[in-house]
């Protein structure tokens, strides 16, 4: 499903990924794994073809991806349904709007969306919820709608960034208990976490990053301390590496002065979405500022 052969980027002086080779078969559940700036934002940002390698082959669904046209990448990205850590759904749509619209910006009948979407409100067990708006749904209420506009259109993988990120303990496991339920119907499940507990007790493949390296690829445990809120708060996206955490207060503590509704953090604004071309990236995988 996913294959990266000897896969290098880098960004002038600073490391994403150095000689990368992993095999995710079709139907895998995986965890991406590792420190901030170790280099899973690059791993996934090759996926979806936000940026090219420096060397090495990328293959999806058995497709080089790395010799593709760039008129072909839409295409492609509709293979990948995305889960975001904040949810990304609309405000002023229901729950049934938010999932239809994501088969309405690919163009899908009519009859396709009311048989397509109830299915899976269903599926993620938020159908009696269908004419809610988000702001009347709890946060893991609202991740399952985010779960189920990435189901809608079958893509063959999902690519879940920090889902359970802002989901307290026990809503993180049902969260991932239905992530599980979707990995056995047959989809293949690429996971981005720091959340080491819930790696441990899942026990499912492990794919470790660190300083842009492959460490380790095996089931099991997490296989790193576990991140402190304060250090993950310090991550700087754009960096490839994890800089100094000394160097970061500072750089941090310069621009918390500059902006007084922080309260100690880096507050980083969403853009708006657009209702136009564009919106088939930004709202169903994230577009080229998925990560800024």
């Amino acid at each position: 499903m996913i294959v990266f052969n000897n896969v290098t980027k880098k960004y002038g002086n600073n490391v994403g990924l150095i000689d990368a080779s992993v095999h995710i078969n079709s139907g895998d559940f995986v965890f991406l794994v590792g420190p901030s700036g170790a280099g899973k934002t690059t791993f996934i940002r090759l996926i979806l073809k936000e940026i090219e390698p420096d060397s090495g082959r990328i293959l999806l669904a058995g497709k080089d991806i790395t010799k593709i046209k760039k008129r072909e990448v839409p295409k492609i990205r509709q293979k990948i349904g995305m889960v975001f850590q904040d949810f990304r759904l609309l405000e002023k749509k229901t729950v049934y709007e938010n999932v239809a619209f994501a088969m309405e910006v690919l163009h899908k009948s009519r009859r396709e969306i009311k048989e397509r979407v109830p299915y899976v409100l269903d599926l993620v067990d938020i159908a009696d919820k269908a004419n809610r708006y988000p702001d009347e749904l709890s946060a893991g209420e609202q991740q399952r709608v985010g779960i189920a506009r990435a189901l809608v259109n079958k893509p063959r993988v999902l690519i879940c960034d920090e889902p359970t990120g802002n989901l307290d303990p026990i809503t993180a496991m049902d969260i991932m208990r239905l992530l599980e339920q979707i990995n056995v119907r047959g989809t293949t499940i690429l996971m981005v976490t720091h959340a080491k507990d819930i790696v441990d007790q899942m026990n499912k493949r492990v794919v470790a990053i660190d300083h842009g390296r492959i460490v380790r690829d095996e089931e099991g445990s997490y296989g790193f301390e576990q991140q402190t809120e304060e250090e993950d708060d310090l991550y700087v996206p754009g960096f490839t590496t994890f800089l100094d955490p000394n160097e970061l207060r500072a750089a941090q503590a310069q621009i918390n002065r500059q902006n007084q509704s922080t309260r100690g953090r880096t507050v980083t604004i969403p853009k708006p979405v657009a209702y136009d071309d564009s919106l088939v990236d930004t709202y169903l995988n994230g577009g080229e500022d998925m990560y800024e």
